[in-house]
């Protein structure tokens, strides 16, 4: 077993690793302890009673953080004339369509998020063994394939977490940074476990939030207890 270091002992100490706190004191050991020399993000790790291997299981989403998520997003758009207008306006940080299908296709991806209109998916499909594995494919589900390229830009900009079950039946995202409150993070916690439990699949028998865990970038895990943040 690897041998831990001073820092990270000190992170652990005063933490019961079996125990599931109450949000509110999970929060404050979060906080405490996230020393690092940068804003650490706060994030959120949620164990689904569901198997993503079969279809009618898959879990994914966005939900519009009520206190944004502290980080500072850079958006692409796939559109074209008054659409790729208005997704300039919007505060898009790339926007275009034939010519920047050819620098994602050669592997140029200076984004973190992006969003396509309707029209331009015919060209965007070509990228999805590009921008698939990212987690940047542009989805109707989840808002990112749309002709009202504001709202989707403001949504990017201001707070949208997409959310998507991994194959060991894990949700991750960020919730925020250690800088906010304890309250602006409850905020968002709630609001993000809100919308995990109504993309609940119709394939999911018995619990499906099963345990949720908060940490920090460079901070220790601490379990939390279920029914201080949402009931089923």
């Amino acid at each position: 077993m690897a041998k831990l270091g001073k820092r990270t002992r000190a992170a652990r100490e005063g933490i019961d690793r079996d125990k599931a706190y109450a949000l509110g004191e999970a929060l404050g050991l979060i906080k405490e302890r996230g020393t690092a020399k940068f804003d650490e993000t706060v994030e959120l790790a949620i164990n689904l009673g569901v198997d993503p291997r079969h279809a009618d299981q898959m879990v994914r989403g966005v939900c519009i953080l009520p206190n944004g998520t502290g980080k500072s997003v850079k958006v692409a758009v796939f559109a074209r004339g008054d659409k790729a207008d208005e997704a300039r306006a919007a505060g898009a940080d790339i926007v275009g369509a034939e010519e920047l299908v050819a620098e994602v296709q050669s592997g140029k991806i200076e984004f973190d998020r992006c969003i396509a209109t309707p029209d331009m998916m015919p060209l965007v499909g070509r990228l999805g063994k590009v921008l698939g594995p990212r987690g940047l494919m542009p989805n109707p589900k989840i808002g990112t394939v749309t002709p009202d390229v504001t709202s989707a830009v403001n949504d990017a900009k201001g707070g949208a977490v997409q959310f998507r079950v991994e194959k060991a039946g894990i949700v991750h995202a960020g919730v925020g940074k250690v800088s906010f409150t304890a309250d602006a993070l409850s905020e968002n916690i709630k609001a993000l476990v809100d919308s995990i439990q109504k993309a609940k699949p119709t394939g999911s028998k018995g619990s499906y939030l099963k345990r949720v865990s908060l940490s920090s970038t460079m901070g220790p895990g601490v379990k939390v207890d279920l029914a201080t943040i949402a009931g089923e």
